[in-house]
């Protein structure tokens, strides 16, 4: 008989699959299925980027291994891009190429923790980014985020909650799944906890393209942090699993060991394809972000009569009325009676039964304004 290991069975089973297993039963009586489970662009890639990446899937050089930490254009060309953003000054060797930011995520906290060791994460928070801390042994610790506060983290409360075996706190902005965009002074607010106590600040940006102002003033200032970064967003490309882990020299130096580990190298055509992408396509991506403005326009005109507790990027965050069932049922209920996917609160932590989110940027416009009547008739 197989044995598993203790971590694995304690880890939860992958919510989306689960979410759309609700739907099979859908009879269609409300229109086509709306799925707003799980964060993809709705729109698809630049036809170039598509040329590009054909072309170089089929070149011989890019099918052999390459530099662990990625291949240098690609380095250069974010390096580029995140000093012109957060007018900083970022080189090549502060950046590594990732299979994705959910392996970036975990390549970095291979780094930053050991088993028995805890990482503060503000709840909601991310469930792979739970699940991943508790495949390795390390304690996920919630940060409660209140949402008369818009689920923004408070650093005070936060240091309350950190001990000996603390080695790191997460902030995700803008959010998964809530969508709150932190303020510049509330990071910076983090990062002076963080050094202060002496852990490290890790920053997951996946989303932050879709913002409109430069999102803190770090890079700037020179302080030393962890930025994660996903291309899989901005350009419209998640099967090709490409994220980065942008930090100083010296974390570069030991993230390379699990960088060697758990991938090799990263996929290298996509990587051919984004150094040019990155430069080229800043104003397809900015086009982009109004489609994404938008569509949040759209999904908070047309959940008007209800309370969206944060709503920002990707995701707007629902609360349920009284009246409805917890969030568990009433997800349940949209998905097998109405065809509206969306993933419920108590899959992103403790605390959360009364609140649904909805990833609208799945979804044009007008298919937003489908939400009230499909609301309406599951009771929600």
């Amino acid at each position: 008989m197989a044995m598993f290991a203790p971590t694995i069975l304690a880890t939860a089973e992958p919510p989306i699959p689960a979410a759309r297993q609700w739907a099979s039963r859908y009879d269609g009586a409300q229109g086509p299925a709306l799925d707003l489970t799980q964060a993809v662009p709705g729109y698809p890639p630049h036809p170039e980027m598509l040329l590009r990446l054909g072309e170089a899937a089929s070149r011989a050089d890019l099918a052999g291994y390459g530099p662990i930490e990625g291949d240098v254009a690609l380095r250069d060309a974010l390096a580029e891009d995140v000093s012109s953003l957060y007018g900083g000054l970022v080189s090549a060797g502060e950046v590594a190429i990732t299979a994705g930011c959910n392996l970036a995520f975990a390549m970095v906290m291979k780094v930053l923790a050991a088993p028995g060791d805890n990482v503060l994460i503000p709840t909601p928070w991310y469930f792979n980014h739970e699940m991943a801390l508790r495949m390795a042994g390390v304690e996920a610790r919630p940060l409660p985020c209140d949402a008369e506060a818009g689920f923004v983290p408070d650093p005070e409360r936060a240091e309350a909650l950190l001990d000996e075996r603390s080695c790191a706190i997460l902030l995700v902005t803008p959010n998964n799944p809530t969508g709150a965009v932190y303020p510049p002074e509330t990071i910076a607010a983090f990062q002076a906890l963080c050094e202060r106590r002496g852990i490290e600040l890790v920053v997951d940006e996946t989303y932050r393209d879709f913002l409109d102002a430069r999102p803190h003033d770090l890079f700037a200032e020179g302080r030393g942090f962890v930025h994660l970064y996903s291309f899989s967003k901005a350009f419209c490309i998640p099967g090709h699993r490409l994220g980065a882990v942008v930090a100083r020299a010296a974390f570069q130096e030991q993230l390379r060991k699990a960088l060697d580990t758990l991938q090799i190298c990263p996929a290298r055509p996509g990587q051919a394809a984004l150094a040019w992408a990155i430069p080229a396509l800043r104003d397809w991506r900015a086009r982009n972000r109004r489609i994404m403005d938008g569509r949040a326009r759209a999904c908070r005109e047309a959940l008007s009569a209800h309370r969206i507790d944060a709503i920002g990027a990707y995701f707007a965050y629902l609360r349920l009325p009284e009246a409805a069932p917890d969030a568990v049922e009433a997800a349940r209920l949209l998905a097998e009676r109405t065809g509206l996917l969306v993933l419920p609160g108590p899959f992103f932590g403790p605390g959360q039964h009364r609140h649904l989110r909805l990833a609208f940027a799945n979804a044009e416009a007008e298919r937003l304004g489908d939400l009230p009547k499909r609301l309406l008739w599951a009771g929600a």
